[in-house]
């Protein structure tokens, strides 16, 4: 009987909890663009008892995405997979940001879409800042949604050039993030397969913990404490929700993004969080 494998993209704090929560009796393909990131993973998920493959690989590589794909199919049958690879302002430019968050969403999912079992599913992890842009033009996002991934980074409106900071980048790739899954939710309907998105918050992973120390870190730590929840995220959170949308309780949910921030982004909606004046506290601290 072929085994079911779940692939892992990324090996952070979001990523190692999902494997831990989901990855019992299964093959786990870990990848990662970091080979000791992805070692020291392996080490920790063997040693407690995890069947683990690697593949170090860039996300922003199409054809390195499509290696791991067909790792993973060559390995079983390719039941899930969880893309939880990306970069933050704080620990990237423009250019790699749109690479990495943008054009290697598009990768994985278009690559994926090929070769999930039927009756799998996927998830993408996008972010609640996504939710900040307030939309594009339709033409913008039907595009986003639609071209193919190798498209994605030629498109003019998402030129580096065209944005003023890496936040305002991040949050255009997350909502491309959201557009791209809900738009493939057709194709891997036809396989017989589900994608969904999570977007979190403010989580204490090496990416969230990086945003806390950058010169936004106020900010950051503004909309904490205004939140319905008042605290940061946890990595376990993030792979409850994935858990969740991965399993069979959510076999009637695909092309969905599930907020996991804390209640942020409705606390901003309220307006019991002053948008308006963050904004002015991130432009004042990053001149």
């Amino acid at each position: 009987m072929s085994q079911d494998v779940l692939v892992i993209i990324g090996t952070g704090g979001m990523g190692l909890a999902t494997a831990r929560r989901i990855g019992a009796g299964r093959s786990l393909l870990l990848a990662d663009n970091s080979p000791q990131r992805l070692d020291a993973a392996a080490r920790v998920l063997r040693a407690e008892g995890y069947q683990v493959t690697t593949r170090q690989t860039d996300v922003a590589d199409h054809g390195a995405v499509a290696g791991l794909a067909g790792l993973a199919a060559g390995m079983g049958t390719p039941r899930q997979v969880v893309h939880t690879a990306g970069v933050s302002p704080a620990q990237a430019p423009v250019p790699a940001i749109l690479a990495v968050d943008l054009c290697g969403v598009g990768y994985v999912v278009e690559e994926f879409g090929r070769v999930i079992a039927p009756g799998g599913a996927g998830v993408v992890i996008a972010s609640m800042a996504g939710r900040t842009l307030g939309g594009l033009p339709a033409d913008q996002e039907r595009r986003l949604a639609s071209v193919p991934a190798d498209e994605l980074g030629g498109l003019p409106f998402a030129a580096a050039e065209r944005f003023g900071s890496g936040g305002h980048a991040y949050a255009f790739a997350k909502h491309a993030n959201v557009l791209r899954v809900r738009h493939a939710a057709a194709s891997w309907g036809r396989r017989g397969a589900r994608i969904n998105s999570v977007s979190p918050g403010v989580i204490s992973t090496a990416l969230g913990r990086a945003e806390l120390d950058s010169p936004i870190g106020g900010a950051v730590q503004s909309m904490i404490d205004g939140s319905p929840a008042r605290r940061i995220g946890t990595a376990d959170d993030v792979a409850a929700a994935v858990e969740f949308l991965l399993g069979p309780g959510a076999s009637y949910i695909t092309g969905a993004d599930l907020l996991v921030d804390g209640g942020v982004t409705a606390a901003l909606s309220s307006g019991d969080i002053d948008l308006a004046g963050i904004l002015r506290q991130v432009a004042a601290q990053s001149a």
